[in-house]
């Protein structure tokens, strides 16, 4: 099998928290992805789905740390 195989076997879950409410930037207070990433999860692939993770994870920090 090959490796993008194995990549893909196992869908990345989302990491909606039905806590679904965008802040004033368009980004969902609940799992930290902007408006555009919501949209676009259903048609991503995993490589895709982690890159929006990594992204959501970077903005929660950031939003935090403000707070």
């Amino acid at each position: 099998m090959a490796t993008s195989d194995i990549n893909n076997a196992w869908r990345v879950e989302s990491p909606c928290v039905r806590k679904c409410t965008l802040d004033s930037d368009d980004v969902c207070v609940g799992c930290y992805r902007s408006i555009d990433e919501i949209c676009a999860w259903g048609g991503a692939d995993n490589e895709q789905r982690r890159a929006i993770l990594l992204q959501a994870s970077a903005r929660r920090e950031t939003k935090t740390r403000r707070a």
